[in-house]
């Protein structure tokens, strides 16, 4: 009896952002009834949007703060392995999308101790010693899809895409159809976008 070849997917995300949150908090639910296992990468929109001008001095102060994160998920990634990278960002998103607290270095900490690592980590938030990394590991998901989008990003079996953008994750089998519609729009040759209107905020359920 063999079994079934599972697929292959890759999530590149940025902790700060609500709309990543909700597509990874979807893409755990695909896993579940879809034959996907997902490998999780970091990505920033500190780096993504360093070189901009035009963005208003409230997103710039997002920014500015949006490096910790990523740098403590790119530390820890490298000291401990790929597979902490989901229960970190997990603690993290908890803590900052439901929970509606900043990622400062307390929450930080409190994170990094319940994904299983010391806390100590949060000390790479103010250090520049990953970001070759983190930057190598943004190229990687950037590239895929292009300058022009954010996080997060999703590849599979040579297809890549940014989003699905949607409130709230759906589930189960409801979470299977939209899986399998994004994979294929994003497989059509030439095709490039979809696109409406948001007309409403994350509902983190």
């Amino acid at each position: 009896m063999t079994t079934a070849t599972r697929d292959q997917a890759h999530f590149w995300f940025d902790p700060l952002c609500p709309w990543a949150w909700m597509t990874s908090r979807w893409m755990l639910e695909v896993e579940k009834v879809r034959p996907v296992d997902v490998t999780w990468h970091v990505m920033s929109l500190a780096v993504l949007n360093e070189h901009r001008d035009d963005l208003p001095a409230q997103y710039k102060e997002l920014l500015a703060a949006a490096w910790g994160p990523v740098r403590v998920c790119i530390a820890a990634e490298r000291k401990y392995g790929n597979e902490v990278l989901l229960p970190l960002y997990t603690a993290l998103g908890t803590r900052r999308h439901p929970g509606g607290r900043d990622l400062d270095r307390a929450t930080i900490e409190e994170a990094l101790e319940e994904a299983g690592l010391p806390r100590e980590l949060a000390d790479a938030a103010d250090s520049t010693d990953h970001d070759t990394a983190l930057r190598a590991s943004h190229k990687e998901g950037i590239t895929l899809v292009g300058e022009d989008v954010g996080t997060p990003v999703v590849a599979v079996n040579g297809i890549a895409f940014f989003g699905p953008v949607v409130t709230p994750a759906p589930k189960g089998e409801a979470a299977g159809k939209l899986w399998d519609g994004c994979v294929l729009v994003a497989g059509t040759p030439g095709f490039f976008e979809l696109k409406r209107t948001r007309t409403q905020g994350p509902v983190f359920d």
